[in-house]
């Protein structure tokens, strides 16, 4: 095996146009780890933000980086080769995995490229009713809404509360999801309807009839409906989208309701949460192999599907983030390598 890869690096912050394919050292095996030959990576806004230098935090939160970086913590593929400390897997296992997140937030983990090192921790055997490509889809996505809905799985500090994060029993109860399309939504959607719960998603027109198919009891687009106006006495309301203005949600809960925000920077109704008796918390999305092979059950039972927005080879790395960048993501958008 050569120890050259291709990968796609970048040596400099800035748009996508500063994503080069080229070669690499191809990474050694690691104690605690397996090499994983990569066939396809999974897209996340965290490859977008660190892409840029996270030029929305402030200066002194920006990563301080070491270039060349590789990044995506995504992946799909198959074991090449496993350090002699490892025996849950072995050489042609067909595996996937969200890898050393958030620990490798500031530098990434080395997704967009031929050949990865990935903690068996942080590993799945692969769902066998799915291909490649969207089995990398799922991982950052799958967990973040496992973690938000399900389990959390861990006792990590939460880098956006001082309390821990508490899924919420979802049975019979009335779910409301904004951002119900993209790459978090469309799983969030999927989970709480798994869970028992009625479901309103709210996303753009194009969705609607992905969100039917997907089993939601209400739609409502919400370029033409302010969701505030007409929904009242929710349980639960998951924001998978953030930015301006999330305290309107407050006005659609019940009293003793939750509000769960994926992107809580920037929320200010804490007060008024407070005074309603809403509970407004959040999370940071942690890899968990375990997790992902409770949910490999619910892929390869089709209970949960992946939707692929799009696929790129990876030396067109640039492109995907590009089509990312135009925003109206239906799904996940995948590298194929």
């Amino acid at each position: 095996m050569s120890d050259e890869m291709k990968a796609v690096r970048l040596h400099a912050f800035g748009g996508p146009e500063v994503l080069m394919y080229e070669d690499a050292p191809r990474p050694d095996v690691q104690p605690g780890e397996v090499l994983v030959r990569v066939h396809a990576a999974g897209l996340n806004p965290p490859d977008w933000y660190l892409r840029d230098g996270y030029r929305a935090l402030p200066p002194e939160w920006r990563p301080n980086a070491s270039f060349p970086l590789i990044l995506g913590t995504d992946v799909s593929g198959v074991v090449e080769a496993v350090h002699p400390d490892v025996d849950e897997f072995s050489i042609g296992d067909e595996v996937y995995a969200m890898v050393r997140f958030p620990d490798d937030l500031m530098t990434g983990s080395g997704a967009y490229a031929q050949y990865i090192g990935v903690p068996a921790s942080h590993l799945a055997s692969k769902p066998t009713g799915i291909d490649h490509i969207h089995a990398a889809g799922a991982p950052m996505s799958l967990l973040t809404a496992w973690q938000f809905l399900i389990e959390l799985g861990h006792d990590e500090p939460n880098p956006f509360q001082a309390f821990r994060h508490e899924p919420v029993p979802l049975g019979g109860q009335t779910v409301l999801i904004n951002g119900a399309g993209g790459g978090v939504g469309h799983l969030v959607v999927q989970l709480a309807k798994w869970q028992g719960a009625r479901v309103i998603a709210v996303a753009s027109a194009k969705n609607e009839a992905l969100m039917r198919d997907l089993g939601v009891d209400q739609f409502i687009d919400y370029k033409t409906i302010a969701t505030e106006e007409v929904v009242r006495n929710v349980d639960l309301v998951l924001d998978a989208v953030g930015g301006a203005d999330m305290e309107r949600f407050l006005h659609v809960l019940k009293p003793g309701g939750a509000l769960f925000l994926v992107n809580p920077l920037g929320f200010s109704g804490h007060a008024e949460a407070k005074k309603l008796g809403i509970t407004v918390s959040s999370t940071q999305v942690r890899s968990n192999g375990a997790q992902l092979a409770k949910a490999a059950r619910l892929l390869d039972d089709g209970i949960v599907r992946v939707v692929i927005d799009s696929t790129f080879p990876l030396a067109e790395a640039s492109r995907a983030h590009e089509r990312a960048a135009h925003g109206s993501i239906q799904g996940k958008i995948v590298l194929s390598v």
